[in-house]
């Protein structure tokens, strides 16, 4: 009698078990459960896209800045200047009203030609 009670309930367990086990199953496979796991792995997999993204961006952002140092080194651009830039040269074109087809600069005439496309024809 005792053997029949302890199978009797051990069945019972088991059914519960397998019942409960089932439910579970059955719940997670409704539509809106699906819905909400994919759009749960549909974020994380486009958290980490985006962390990977920024952390490339940021590694790019650094080496371009590493080179562009390096370059600036190799040219000697980061030298100190020990002159000065020269002035800026004055054009004397607008003030000169005697020949408006010359402009003197520093001692050196430099002719204007007319670019009208119709003297060729």
């Amino acid at each position: 009698m005792f053997r029949r009670t302890f199978w009797f309930g051990t069945g019972v367990a088991a059914g519960v078990w397998a019942t409960t086990k089932v439910n579970r199953k059955l719940k997670q496979l409704t539509p809106d459960s699906l819905a909400a796991t994919a759009a749960n792995k549909a974020l994380d997999v486009g958290t980490r896209v985006k962390d990977r993204a920024v952390g490339f961006a940021l590694d790019v952002r650094d080496n371009m800045a590493q080179r562009e140092a390096e370059l600036d080194d190799a040219l000697g651009l980061n030298a100190p200047v020990d002159r000065e830039l020269p002035a800026l040269r004055h054009h004397a074109a607008i003030e000169n009203s005697k020949d408006p087809k010359s402009v003197v600069d520093d001692n050196t005439t430099y002719t204007t030609y007319s670019y009208n496309r119709n003297e060729d024809h």
